[in-house]
């Protein structure tokens, strides 16, 4: 079986505006502070520190994120993980995650 990706905007299509209303929520902020680490992560709500809420509010947070360009999907049979478009964003933005990061509680 090969792994795919959902749809996800090339690195030169992000942009700003979209990243920053992107992560003009609260939930959306602490799954970057989640993201912060690099690695991939489930999709599960309880994996992402998540579980007061229902997957299919996890779940559209999670299509927000990709959308905007923040994140990438990655889909192995019925699971899909998450990862941080670090590398990306950084070479879009320069300083932008670190600053974000140095903001989150």
């Amino acid at each position: 079986m090969v792994d795919e990706r959902l749809p996800q905007p090339d690195a030169e299509d992000i942009e700003l505006v979209k990243v920053m209303h992107a992560l003009g929520d609260p939930v959306r902020i602490r799954l970057l502070s989640v993201y912060a680490d690099d690695e991939e992560h489930s999709c599960a709500p309880d994996a992402v520190g998540l579980g007061h809420l229902h997957k299919s509010t996890v779940s559209h947070h999670m299509r927000v994120m990709r959308e905007a360009g923040i994140t990438t999907t990655r889909i192995a049979g019925r699971n899909r993980y998450v990862r941080l478009r670090r590398d990306e964003l950084d070479a879009r933005f320069p300083g932008l995650l670190d600053a974000l990061f140095k903001s989150l509680p």
